[in-house]
């Protein structure tokens, strides 16, 4: 993520391929809001195209800081 203004509804996402990928409130999965402190967020995402050529972001959604990780069993005896 590159910002996320909630006053002005909208921000922009850096997609893997580099380009900036435009997204607005209404973008986000239900539930999910991201305010002024999500610079550098991962976010997954899906791209469709908006209006004027340009690409939007839509089911914005964070990804958890740490991916998750399989539990390892300890041999009892």
């Amino acid at each position: 993520m590159l910002w996320f203004n909630p006053e002005k509804r909208h921000g922009f996402i850096r997609a893997d391929d580099g380009e900036r990928v435009r997204v607005d409130e209404n973008g986000f999965v239900d539930g999910e809001r991201l305010g002024d402190g999500c610079r550098g967020m991962r976010v997954r995402f899906d791209c469709v195209q908006g209006d004027v050529d340009e690409h939007r972001a839509v089911n914005v959604a964070a990804l958890p800081l740490f991916p998750a990780r399989r539990a390892r069993s300890r041999g009892r005896r």
